[in-house]
């Protein structure tokens, strides 16, 4: 299963494509979609569309998980965010591909095992369970496979299976 985790956002957008097959992962790609300050809101919004959708296209995605909006400050970046997120969500659905969604909660008890992890304890995990020789440097990136470690775990429970 070729699972493409995101760390939705307007500006960064952190991805990571992950292969999972019998219990282990190989990771196939990460990075990050970003989009220029300068740009319209719209322009940011097609070209996190356009890119995911590239990236479902260029690896075969089978699944996609995204991880859900918590937020307890900044409500006009929640709204931005939420608007972004909405396009990916979109890019997924027009491509045929499966959505999963996980809060910031269930991804950290998936690659921690504690569900009030530190960022640092998140990445330094996830390098491990992926087998990489250093820990990504970009937390959105991170956490985007974090979000594809977790889909690929909980995609065992009985819970998911359709």
């Amino acid at each position: 299963m070729i699972i493409l985790g995101i760390d939705p956002g307007y500006a960064i957008v952190g991805y990571g494509v992950a292969d999972y097959d019998k219990n282990r992962f190989t990771v196939l790609a990460h990075g990050a979609v970003t989009t220029d300050a300068d740009m319209s809101f719209p322009e940011r919004l097609s070209v996190i569309y356009n890119r995911i959708s590239e990236i479902i296209d260029t690896y075969n995605i089978d699944v996609m998980a995204v991880e859900r909006l918590y937020f307890t400050t900044n409500q006009k970046t929640a709204i931005d965010v939420s608007q972004a997120r909405g396009v990916i969500l979109l890019a997924g659905q027009e491509n045929g591909v499966a959505v999963y969604e996980y809060t910031p909660l269930q991804v950290k008890q998936a690659t921690v095992g504690y569900g009030k992890a530190t960022k640092k304890q998140v990445m330094e995990m996830t390098a491990r369970i992926l087998n990489l020789q250093t820990t990504i440097k970009l937390d959105d990136t991170a956490d985007a496979l974090a979000v594809a470690i977790c889909h690929g775990f909980s995609s065992r429970s009985i819970i998911n299976v359709k």
